[in-house]
């Protein structure tokens, strides 16, 4: 199995956030880890993608924040999935699974 580090397409961050924000809330801080911890490392996602993600996301109501304590006792903003946010979450998965299965059938394909 490859170490490769793989950068994220265009739109693939928005419905990992969501996903991720599926469990419940948390900070971005642990939205990234927990992408690369499910994802074996080969995910990664950088602050310049990530903050700017989080509040495109929550522009458009899909996601909330609001001011806690971290699990060090440190400031943090905490984002959860909004109801907007489920119903976007339902449609990103099924586009991505459709655009992956039509990937599959080209690769697939002799």
């Amino acid at each position: 199995m490859s170490n490769k580090k793989t950068d994220l397409l265009q739109g693939t961050l928005d419905l990992l956030v969501l996903k991720t924000l599926q469990s419940g809330p948390t900070h971005g801080w642990d939205i990234a880890q927990r992408i690369q911890q499910i994802s074996e490392a080969v995910l990664q996602v950088n602050q310049g993608s990530l903050y700017p993600a989080l509040h495109r996301l929550e522009d458009q109501g899909w996601i909330a924040s609001e001011w806690g304590a971290s699990e060090n006792n440190r400031r943090a903003k905490f984002y959860s999935l909004t109801a907007t946010g489920r119903k976007q979450l339902q449609a990103e998965t099924e586009t991505w699974e459709r655009f992956s299965l039509a990937i599959r059938r080209i690769l697939q394909a002799s």
